[in-house]
């Protein structure tokens, strides 16, 4: 999908490690929630609430999945499934392009 409809946009940034991380929350009328975001090279650690999908849209990165010990390698697009409340791994080596959705089990 490379556009979303009938959704509201939060304006105000979410900001993170120093604003090498940002996005911007989206939220779809059926109560979903969403961000769109941008990362910046560098090394990056995140816990999550609840489950994630991470969907690269464009950029170059490694990500450690908890309970792995082999990272796994993402160059152009691709997407990755965090768990609930787990804590997650990035290795960001060029100006990344993203969404993350958020699933409530």
């Amino acid at each position: 999908m490379s556009q979303y409809a009938n959704v509201t946009v939060v304006k105000k940034a979410n900001v993170y490690f120093d604003g090498k991380v940002t996005s911007r929350t989206v939220l779809f009328e059926d109560g979903t929630k969403k961000t769109l975001g941008i990362m910046m090279p560098g090394e990056y650690e995140f816990g999550t609430d609840v489950k994630e999908i991470m969907e690269i849209l464009a950029g170059d990165l490694k990500v450690l999945l908890p309970g792995d010990s082999e990272w796994i390698s993402i160059s152009g697009e691709g997407e990755f499934t965090v768990p609930a409340n787990a804590k997650f791994k990035l290795q960001v080596a060029t100006v990344t392009d993203y969404a993350c959705s958020y699933i409530q089990e």
